[in-house]
Formats: structure tokens, sequence, C-alpha cells
């Protein structure tokens, strides 16, 4: 009896922290700031969380760059972002670059769109995926392409533009993680790497950054409905789509969004949901403090956040333990 109290009592502190975020967020924080007529470069911009951004973007009248590899799906996605534009003078343009590639090529292609589109105000790193399977299971090109597409490619598209915007004094370099930076997960042993990486890159970046106007917003999206997470999905371990079903899935414009208006306010950790919230409260570590209600939020929710992740871990646990248990009697039964 006890420990349900406990468990109700730390529910309802997390969903009034986090209604009370959201209420103080709309009513305090500054109003969003206008796009119109800024460049906005964005890497992923051809699918998913970073077309939605990039709709997003156009929608409130920036000038947009979208970044991928595959220019059929690149030549696609800019027709729908034309059609949101809310100007006459917007223009649009997009890049189709290996960003994991020869880093002489990448810095030169973003040099060359700067310098066409104008000054940069936004960088937003999307690139990324996902290959499911424990460790044995992957293959080195699959760790390969992973630690390429996740991690080499943000660092090195991010190293092509920074002093740039340095230069410049202002602007905002977004670098989209996962809540998989902030816990393991059975099945992305190596994905999650990727994504511990980048939480790190961004905190170090942006104390690089700051001093010279150019803010950091570390991106940590939850499960979300994209073509990415579809094709991922169709290779799971069961032990890893069984813990995914028990957080909720978005769709990519909550999230696209969400990214966008964060970034604009200049926080630091973006996320959407009550799990996400709860990650960022109970894993803020030395992350850099850009709100004082999220910084309240963290001194006083951690140590009860903490059981609630424990809580979490023996869940998982558990589903893990029951699938390897269904396994071996399966491999018992064909054995007698």
């Amino acid at each position: 009896m006890e420990h349900i109290m406990i468990a109700f009592i730390s529910f309802g502190i997390i969903v009034l922290s986090f209604v009370l975020a959201t209420i103080f967020k709309h009513k305090f924080i500054a109003k969003k700031k206008c796009l119109l007529g800024r460049h906005v470069i964005v890497t992923g911009g051809s699918s998913g969380i970073g077309k939605c951004i990039a709709l997003e973007a156009a929608k409130i009248g920036a000038n947009v760059t979208i970044v991928a590899r595959n220019k059929n799906r690149l030549c696609s996605a800019l027709d729908e972002i034309k059609e949101q534009c809310s100007g006459n003078n917007q223009r649009f343009n997009y890049l189709s670059v290996d960003l994991a590639g020869d880093y002489s090529i990448v810095e030169k292609t973003f040099n060359n769109a700067i310098e066409d589109m104008g000054p940069l105000y936004m960088f937003i790193n999307c690139a990324g995926m996902a290959i499911c399977g424990t460790l044995e299971e992957s293959s080195t090109n699959d760790i390969m392409q992973m630690i390429n597409t996740n991690l080499i490619s943000t660092i090195q598209a991010t190293k092509a533009i920074v002093n740039k915007m340095k230069q410049n004094g202002y602007g905002s370099i977004v670098i989209t993680s996962s809540l998989a930076s902030f816990c393991g997960i059975y099945g992305l042993s190596v994905y999650c790497a990727t994504k511990f990486a980048l939480r790190g890159f961004a905190e170090a970046l942006s104390m690089e950054t700051k001093n010279f106007g150019v803010k950091v917003t570390l991106a940590l999206p939850p499960d979300t409905d994209t073509p990415g997470y579809t094709n991922e999905s169709k290779n799971k371990p069961l032990e890893t789509l069984l813990i995914s079903e028990t957080a909720k899935l978005f769709t990519p414009e909550e999230v696209g969004n969400k990214i966008l208006q964060d970034a604009l306010d200049g926080h630091f950790f973006s996320t959407v949901g009550l799990e996400g919230h709860m990650m960022t409260f109970a894993c803020a570590g030395m992350a850099p403090n850009t709100s004082y209600l999220e910084l309240i939020c963290q001194v006083f929710g951690a140590g009860i956040l903490r059981l609630i992740t424990v809580y979490y871990q023996s869940i998982f646990d558990k589903i893990i333990k029951k699938c390897k248990s269904d396994r071996e009697n399966i491999k018992n039964n064909k054995t007698l």
C-alpha cells in the first residue's frame, strides 16, 4: 500500500510540474521571433521531422534550404514547402550532399548556399536513422552507417557553418538527438551510443558559441510516426517493440513544431510529452540552464523522478526476461 501511495504522489508531482511548465511557458516566455526573410537550413529535410520543421519555417516566412542525399525526395519535399510560402519574396533551395563524406565538399556546398540564400539564422540538424537489433546481430556496415548518419554528419555539417554564425553574432543551432540520449534501450545499443554522443556534442558546442550570440538547442524527440520509424519497426526485436509501446507515439508535426518553437525561444532542451519532460528533469546533469522554471523542476523533482525511472526500468527488465523465457520454452518444445 505504501509503494502505491508513493507512486501516486510521485506521478501527481510530475503531472503538476508538467502542467505548471506549460502554463508558465505560454504566459511568460517571449513571443515567437519572426523568421520573416531569415535563412533556415534543415538537414534531413526531405522527410519526417526535418520536413515538418521546414514546412513550418516556410509558413512563418523564412527562406528555407533543405539538405539530404536523395535528389528526387528533395525535389518532392521542396514542392510541398513552396506551397506553404507566406510571401512573394521567399526563396527556397535544396542541397544534395553526403554530410558524412568528404568534409571539403560539405563545407563548399554550405558556403555556396549561404552566399546564394543569405546569412544563416537557424541551422537545424535532423539527419538520422536507426537500425534495430542486439549488438551481436548488428553488422559492421550497420554500425558504421548509424555512426556516420547520426553523429559524423551532424558534426561535419555543424562545423561547416558554425564559424560564419559566430561571425554574424546571432543565430540558433539545433542538434536533434533522441530521448535515447538519456537511457539505453534493448536492441538499440549502437543507436543509443550515437545519441548519447550528440548530447555531449550539443552541451560542449553551447559553451563554445553562447558568448558569440549563437544558441544551441538539443532536440529530444520521443518515438515519432515518420517513414524512418515505420521502416525501423519492421526489424525491431520483440523486446524493443514492447518497450516502445509503453510510451505514446507522436506525429512529426507535433515534434517539428515544438523543436522550432523551443529553438526560437532559446531553450537548450526541446521535447514533447510527459515522458520527455520527466527525462529532462531527471537527467539534466551539467546541461546549460536556459529556463528558471525548468531549473526549479529539476532541483525539486530529480529525487522523486529517479524512483519513477527505476520503476520503469523494472518494467523493461520484466519484458526482456519474459521474452527470453518465451523463446527458451519454444526452443525446448521444438527439441522434444
